[in-house]
């Protein structure tokens, strides 16, 4: 496969999960901001979506001082933002397009009709009575695509590209989301691993879509340090690190080539880590730390992974 094709395949995946991430944690921050004596203030819950993209000083320095309106805006609708909803869509759309005659026409379909509506939506405004509506629709279309990878594309190089960018992109998301829940939205350091509000917690799980399976693994009440167990170490829970790095790590000795031995290395590592780690050493280590460590190796390896598979292309579209 060209390593052209094989980059556009990879952001066109990346790119629709960013999408779905990104509408899942702005439709938990805007849930979260409607209750009555949530335990966190808006400017903070607000600000915090901000910490997980890394983009303060670029809102601060295109729209000032956070508030909800401001901020959705910037991460739903902003053209500018690359990672936005709507920079996202249009991205997975442009880079599938560069690759028409290697995804199916199925696919094709699917994220050119997804990108005319992100854009008709653009231009008519997200009501405020159907913004949780907009966002059930942003997820609704990222499980469309996935759904219909699995469903129509061949079991080659191209297939494994596509699950490769979708598997490294969540990964990335879910250390990142954790760490901001909880060194940002936490009062103080010394709250890791005591008791913490309900719903804020729950708003975390449910951001990827793991408080049903919370309750099914402890069935007990929510604490923090369980949250992190299952976020983290759970192969079983499918938006965990250690689920998301398994793949990469599967993928990635599947998709072999003359230069990947550092890209294996990498991954096996981090993976092994997370395969016999143990939530009480990480704590001890300090969880902020410890995803900070993380999200700074996983960006190593999606370095490597641009040098060993793509080093003959143009930038990707991302």
């Amino acid at each position: 496969m060209l390593s052209s094709t094989a980059d556009h395949l990879y952001w066109m995946a990346r790119s629709m999960e960013r999408a779905e991430n990104m509408a899942r944690m702005l439709d938990v921050t805007y849930r979260m901001s409607l209750l009555k004596g949530a335990t966190q203030e808006p400017f903070q819950q607000w600000s915090a979506m901000l910490s997980i993209s890394g983009l303060h000083y670029e809102y601060t320095r295109d729209y000032g001082d956070v508030t909800a309106d401001k901020v959705m805006h910037f991460m739903a609708l902003d053209e500018t933002n690359p990672s936005s909803i709507m920079s996202s869509l249009h991205n997975a759309r442009e880079n599938g397009r560069a690759v028409r005659g290697t995804i199916t026409s199925e696919m094709w379909e699917a994220l050119n009709a997804t990108w005319l509506e992100m854009r008709a939506r653009r231009e008519a405004g997200i009501p405020a009575d159907g913004i949780s509506a907009f966002f059930d629709w942003v997820k609704e279309r990222s499980h469309l695509s996935r759904g219909l990878t699995h469903g129509t594309m061949l079991r080659g190089d191209a297939f494994g590209f596509l699950r490769l960018g979708t598997f490294f992109e969540r990964a990335d998301n879910t250390a990142r989301i954790l760490d901001v829940k909880y060194h940002i939205l936490l009062p103080s350091l010394t709250d890791v691993g005591g008791a913490a509000d309900y719903y804020q917690w729950g708003a975390l799980l449910r951001s990827v879509s793991a408080f049903e399976s919370y309750r099914k693994v402890y069935r007990d009440v929510i604490t923090p340090k369980r949250v992190a167990e299952l976020l983290i170490l759970r192969g079983d829970m499918p938006r965990s690190l250690m689920a998301c790095v398994h793949e990469v790590n599967r993928l990635v000795q599947e998709i072999d080539g003359p230069r990947s031995r550092e890209l294996q290395r990498l991954v096996g590592m981090l993976y092994a880590e997370l395969r016999y780690g143990r939530i009480d050493d990480v704590i001890g280590v300090g969880l902020h730390e410890y995803l900070t460590s993380v999200v700074t190796r996983l960006n190593a390896i999606g370095d490597e992974i641009n040098r060993t598979y793509f080093w003959a292309s143009d930038e990707p579209a991302a």
